[in-house]
This record gives C-alpha cells, structure tokens and sequence, in this order.
C-alpha cells in the first residue's frame, strides 16, 4: 500500500516538475518568437481547426490539449507584447473546444477522408501512366503507397485539398443559410400582410357595426315619412293639365 501511495505522490511530483519546467522555458522564450506564432495563428484557415494548433489530422485529443497549452503559454496576452496576441490566444481557444467537440471533429475528419480518397484516386492515374512506380507499389502491397501519404509532399496536398473541401463546404452552408433566411423573410412578410388585411377588416367590421344604430333610425324615419317633403324642404308646383286625373303634363288643347 505504502508503495502505491509512493509511486503516486512520484508521478504528481514529476508532472509539477514537468509544469514548472514548461513555463520556465516559455519565460525565456524572445519576444520574436512570440510575435512569429502570433502571425503564424493569424494566418492560419479559418476553418481548420488543426491548423491553428498546427497539428496533423491524425493527432489525439490529448495530443490536442497538450499542444494548446504550449501555444496558449506562447502567446498569452500577459506574456506576449504583439498588439493581437489576445486575438491570436482566442484563436487558439476556439480551434481547441472545436477539436474536443466529437461533433465538430467528426466533421472536419470526414472533409479530410474526402481529400484523401480525391488524392488517392488523382494518384492512382498518375501511377497508371508511370509503370514502375506502379509495379513497386504492386509488389510491396501498398508500403510504397503508405511511404508516399507521409511524405511532406502529400502532407501538404492534403492540407490544400482539405482547405478546399472545407471551403466549398462553408460556401454551400451559407448560401443555404442565405435562401433559408429569405424563405423566414418572406413567410414573415405574407403573415404580416394577413394580420395587416384581417386588422382592416375587423376595424371596418367595428366601424360598420358602430354606425348600425343611425343606419336603421334612418332608414325607420324615411319608412315612416315616405314621399313627404322633409319639414321646410320646397316642392316645385304641380303643372296644370287638361285631364285632372291625370298627373303628367298634356299638349293644349286646341279649341275652335
């Protein structure tokens, strides 16, 4: 028991060691290679999460979090004097909790399966027209091919291929994004236009039942009054005919 509680206080002790020997040296770092991991962050993709912990693809969550503590240590705004370090240390933040996010991660990791099958198939016409490099990929059962993938060369293909995947991704999120907000903008627009139209309906409805009462008193008064002349309303006079019983005007009646 005694050597397991031992052991235990040694590994604590080595990693406080570890932790006081990591900050000394990043006490001593200059301040030029500061500012350069400060332009370095600033330049990085934007949607690549790696890139600005300047990781490989492949790299483990602990990896991950071993490599922002560096860098976050770098370029911290306490330490380092480049007027965006507190920009580049947010960068770095925001590109970790991605990367320890299953979701996110999963999701730049498919873009980067994507550019490699891309590769992979650019390569294997490539290898049609050369036929050595395609027998010694033949004949050492795809080690020439594993050689080559870890290779700078296709490191740095990769990196591209993946920038370009990413950003034809992003483009089509966003023009997504647009016409969905256009779709809400004009769903919004024509249920405004309906409360608009029952709201003048309703204030017509209230208007016209407001003026019920002096409607039917009106109509009650011309009902009882029927053709009289209104009190102090002038007639024009009846015209003199020669029939009396008739009330329309008659030709004189010529008389010999």
């Amino acid at each position: 028991m005694g050597d397991i509680s031992g052991t235990t206080s040694s590994v604590a002790a080595s990693a406080a060691d570890d932790d006081l020997l990591l900050k000394k040296f990043y006490a001593e770092v200059g301040e030029v290679e500061r500012d350069n991991e400060v332009n370095r962050i600033l330049s990085c993709f934007k949607l690549n999460a790696f890139e600005y912990l300047n990781l490989p693809f492949d790299s483990s969550i602990d990896e991950v979090k071993r490599q922002y503590r560096k860098l976050s240590l770098l370029v911290h705004p306490d330490k380092c004097k480049h007027p965006q370090a507190k920009e580049a240390f947010g960068a770095l933040a925001k590109a970790q909790q991605l990367l320890l996010d299953p979701q996110e991660r999963d999701y730049i990791l498919n873009q980067v399966t994507a550019a490699k099958a891309e590769l992979r198939a650019k390569r294997k016409k490539q290898l049609k027209k050369n036929t050595a490099n395609k027998l010694k990929s033949l004949v050492d059962e795809g080690k020439y091919e594993q050689e080559y993938e870890r290779s700078e060369a296709f490191q740095q293909q990769l990196k591209m291929k993946v920038r370009e995947i990413l950003t034809d991704q992003e483009w089509r999120r966003r023009k997504m994004q647009m016409r969905i907000s256009e779709e809400e903008g004009r769903l919004k627009k024509d249920e405004e236009e309906t409360k608009e139209m029952w709201k003048r309906k309703r204030e017509h409805e209230e208007q016209w039942e407001g003026t019920r009462e002096k409607r039917v008193t009106s109509w009650r008064d011309f009902m009882k009054g029927g053709k009289k002349a209104a009190k102090g309303e002038l007639r024009p006079p009846k015209l003199k005919t020669e029939d009396p019983n008739k009330s329309y005007a008659q030709r004189p009646v010529k008389r010999g």
